[in-house]
């Protein structure tokens, strides 16, 4: 599998280059930038280290390295400030997205490959790639609340200190402020979250208002948020070559879910190597239902507003 990544020279998109080469799943790595010195030195960098990571072919250049990938990774974009929300990013990222859309469409792309969409504020740029590429809705997916779910898993399992992969619980909704965390389905090693010993009302309080900040956290720290971003990028663009089908919480177009329509946000969501193949509903709180269609309206307002006004 071919996957080219724009945005190749950054912190997000270096990372997730070298979660794929770490991974050893996909065949080429094409990193693609505007900065083609750093993109460059980026693309040796891996080089360097691949004799003791993975036989992939790693290349560097500009928008035509996308004409025939398989999975075409949209990383780049204008980094959020500390004291921003995504959204707030909206009208100083769309200009520079519409661009790359154009380059796109310029120098062609594969009509099979998927467009994957993590640049912020991604349900609002993944909505907007699904109305103007060529490409049916489920080959247009976005990051979603991939990185707020894991954010939260880790930070869970740190608290009651359990090991992160037997903790599970789901966020759907915006990658951002409206974001929804499933407590009402989650479990620490299949014994349902409720009834673990040490968990209450304030541990789970405690936990969620620390996901919610963290993004600005870590960006305040050091920039901006990397290594989770890559692994998690990595971890769909693996789903998508193996065709695993297994459920995520990425962002695609919604088509009556919860009762959501036209607008890309994230629920359970089977992926594969066609992209979003199969939106799954499961039974949540009220409190829970509610506040994922009013996630859901955020956006929708959101659009209205900025892509048709």
């Amino acid at each position: 599998m071919k996957v080219s990544i724009i945005g190749g020279g950054g912190l997000v998109g270096s990372s997730a280059a070298v979660a794929l080469q770490l991974g050893k799943i996909v065949r080429e790595i094409r990193l693609v930038d505007v900065n083609q010195d750093l993109v460059a030195g980026q693309a040796l960098d891996l080089l360097h280290g691949a004799a003791l990571t993975a036989d992939q072919k790693i290349v560097s250049g500009g928008p035509e390295l996308s004409k025939d990938a398989d999975v075409i990774c949209i990383t780049a974009g204008l980094r959020r400030k500390p004291d921003e929300s995504r959204l707030d990013l909206i009208n100083r990222n769309v200009t520079l997205f519409r661009g790359i859309l154009g380059d796109l469409k310029t120098h062609g792309y594969c009509k099979n490959a998927l467009v994957f969409v993590v640049s912020n504020p991604v349900d609002v740029l993944t909505y907007l790639a699904t109305k103007e590429l060529e490409l049916s809705p489920q080959q247009v997916i976005g990051l979603g609340t991939v990185l707020d779910t894991t954010r939260l898993r880790s930070m869970l399992a740190q608290r009651l200190d359990v090991p992160p992969s037997q903790t599970q619980v789901t966020i759907y909704g915006e990658h951002g402020d409206s974001m929804v965390p499933i407590w009402s389905q989650a479990q620490i090693a299949g014994l349902p979250l409720d009834k673990y010993p040490g968990v209450t009302p304030a541990l789970i309080a405690e936990v969620e208002k620390k996901t919610r900040g963290s993004g600005a956290e870590v960006i305040k720290k050091k920039g901006g948020a990397g290594f989770a971003v890559g692994v998690s990028i990595a971890d769909v663009i693996h789903d998508i070559a193996l065709d695993r089908r297994r459920i995520q919480p990425i962002s695609s177009l919604q088509n009556g879910a919860y009762g959501i329509h036209d607008v890309c946000l994230s629920v359970p969501t089977i992926v594969g190597r066609k992209g979003a193949l199969q939106h799954l509903e499961v039974e949540l709180w009220p409190k829970e239902l509610a506040a994922l269609q009013k996630s859901g309206n955020v956006l929708r307002e959101t659009i209205d507003k900025v892509l048709k006004g």
